[in-house]
C-alpha cells in the first residue's frame, strides 16, 4: 500500500512548521564567524585540534578552467578495497571477505590484474584457530589469506569487516608501492580510522584495537607513509563521504550551539555560493540573499566554479591517534611523529551539491608546492569527472563486489561450512537472492 495524495500533502505541510523556526541566514553568519574566529586555531581541552597549514582562505576555480588545466601529476594510481559485508552463520562463525585492487590513470592492465584478498573470521569457540599464511594464486597475481579475528562479545560484524577491509587495502598498497611513480590516492582516508574510533564505542573494542592483529593492520599504513616519504612520492586519500565531527564537537564544548550535524555540513555551508544582488558572485560564499516578501530566503546556487579551502592540520577525533602527541596505538614511528599527522582540504562541487575531502600526511602537506599540486590535481579531476579522480573510479570498479557476486560467495561459504546464513526478517521482507 502506498501513500494517498492527501497523506503526501499532509506530510509536506510539516515542512512549513519546521521552516518557520529556522533562519538559515543565522547559520550563514555563524559559519562565517567559525571560519574567521575559530578555525585559525581551534582548541579542545587546551589542545589545538585544527589549524591551517599555510594560508587560511576559501577559494574558487571556474569549472571550465579547472577541467582544461594541465594536470600536475603525469600518472595517478588509485587503490580501493571492497567486501561482501559481514555475514553470520548458524554455526557461530562471522565472516567478511575483502578484495583490494590498484588502478592507474593512464591504464596499466598488468597492474589491474593484481589483487589482494583477505577473509576475516570470528568464532565463538575460543579453541578454534583459522589463521593462515599468505598464499599466491592466479600465477602470482593474487595474494590471499585467512585472518582469525580476536574474540569479542559484541560488535563481531564490525570487527571482521574493518580488519578484512584494511588488511587487504594496506597490504596491497605496500606490495605495489614501488610501482607508483607520481601519486597514490587511496579511496578513503589515509589511515584506518574506523579502528581508531573503537575507543569511543566500547571499552572492549578500545582494548581490542591495541591487540597484536589490529595493531599489525594499522602498522601497514604507518609503513606506507614511510615508504612514500622515502621515495619522495606523494600519498593522499580522497574521501567521498567525509563524516568527521571534530570541529562541531569542539564548538559545542565551547558553548557554541552548532546547527550542523558534522563538519561536512559546516564546510558545505561555507563553500556553497548563492546569488545575491548586493554581492559580487565571486564573494558569495554561502551567504543568504536579501529578504523577499518578509521571509528570509537564499538565492539560487551558483554552479560555475568549484570552491575549496586551503589546508588544515587535524589532531582531533580519530586523527588524534596519529597526531604527534598521540601514541599511534603503540606502533613505532621511524620518522618525526608530526610528519604522520593527517592534513586535509575540502572541495565542493555545486553541480552535484557534493563535498569532498582530500587528505595527506603532513610529511607531504608541509611543502607549499606539493599542497598546490595536490589541490590542482583534485580540482581538475573533479571538474572533469563530476566525481572522484579517474584512478579512484577505476580502482572502485575493480575492487567492487557486485550484489549477485556477494550472494553467490555467501552460498559457497554455506556449502563449505555446511551451515546456513543466520536469516533476519529483512531478508524475508526485501528478498534474499538465491543462487
Amino acid at each position: 500500500m502506498t501513500l494517498d495524495p492527501i497523506h503526501v500533502e499532509n506530510i509536506a505541510r510539516l515542512a512549513y512548521g519546521i521552516a518557520s523556526d529556522v533562519d538559515t541566514t543565522d547559520h550563514d553568519d555563524l559559519a562565517g564567524r567559525v571560519w574567521r574566529d575559530w578555525l585559525p586555531e581551534l582548541r579542545r581541552d587546551g589542545r589545538v585540534v585544527i589549524e591551517p597549514v599555510g594560508e587560511h582562505e576559501r577559494r574558487l576555480a571556474p569549472i571550465d578552467d579547472a577541467a582544461l588545466a594541465e594536470r600536475p601529476f603525469e600518472t595517478v594510481h588509485g587503490l580501493d578495497s571492497g567486501t561482501i559485508n559481514p555475514t553470520t552463520f548458524k554455526n557461530g562463525l562471522v565472516v567478511d571477505v575483502a578484495h583490494a585492487a590498484m588502478a592507474s590513470d593512464p591504464t596499466d592492465l598488468e597492474l589491474h590484474r593484481d589483487r589482494t584478498i583477505v577473509a576475516t573470521v570470528h568464532a565463538g569457540d575460543s579453541t578454534a584457530d583459522f589463521d593462515d599464511d599468505w598464499r599466491k594464486r592466479d600465477d602470482g597475481h593474487t595474494r590471499q589469506r585467512v585472518l582469525h579475528a580476536p574474540r569479542v562479545n559484541r560488535y563481531a560484524e564490525g570487527v571482521v569487516h574493518a580488519l578484512a577491509l584494511y588488511l587487504a587495502e594496506g597490504s596491497h598498497a605496500l606490495d605495489h608501492a614501488d610501482e607508483v611513480d607520481d601519486l597514490l590516492v587511496l579511496d578513503g582516508p589515509i589511515y584506518p580510522k574506523e579502528l581508531f574510533t573503537w575507543d569511543d564505542r566500547n571499552p572492549e573494542l578500545g582494548a581490542l584495537a591495541r591487540e597484536a592483529k589490529p595493531r599489525a593492520v594499522v602498522e601497514k599504513y604507518v609503513r606506507l607513509v614511510e615508504r612514500f616519504v622515502e621515495r619522495d612520492v606523494p600519498l593522499a586519500g580522497f574521501v567521498k563521504n567525509p563524516s568527521s565531527g571534530t570541529i562541531v564537537r569542539a564548538l559545542a564544548r565551547k558553548g557554541v550551539e552548532p546547527p550542523w550535524p558534522d563538519d561536512t555540513a559546516l564546510f558545505t555551508r561555507l563553500l556553497e555560493r548563492r546569488a545575491d544582488p548586493d554581492q559580487p558572485a565571486d564573494e558569495a560564499f554561502g551567504r543568504g540573499s536579501a529578504s523577499r516578501g518578509g521571509e528570509s530566503r537564499r538565492g539560487d546556487r551558483l554552479d560555475d566554479a568549484l570552491t575549496f579551502t586551503t589546508w588544515f592540520r587535524s589532531r582531533g577525533g580519530a586523527d588524534a591517534t596519529m597526531a604527534a602527541e598521540g601514541d599511534a596505538l603503540g606502533i613505532d614511528r621511524e620518522l618525526d611523529p608530526e610528519l604522520y599527522e593527517p592534513t586535509f582540504m575540502i572541495a565542493y562541487d555545486p553541480r552535484t551539491d557534493v563535498t569532498y575531502k582530500l587528505e595527506a600526511p603532513y610529511a607531504f602537506a608541509r611543502d607549499a608546492e606539493t599542497r598546490d599540486r595536490l589541490t590542482r590535481q583534485v580540482l581538475a579531476e573533479v571538474a572533469t569527472t563530476r566525481g572522484p579522480p579517474e584512478a579512484i573510479a577505476k580502482a572502485d570498479e575493480l575492487a567492487r563486489i557486485a550484489a549477485t557476486e556477494k550472494a553467490a560467495l555467501r552460498r559457497k561459504f554455506e556449502e563449505r561450512f555446511d551451515s546456513d546464513q543466520q536469516a533476519t526478517y529483512d531478508d524475508l521482507r526485501w528478498g534474499k537472492a538465491q543462487f
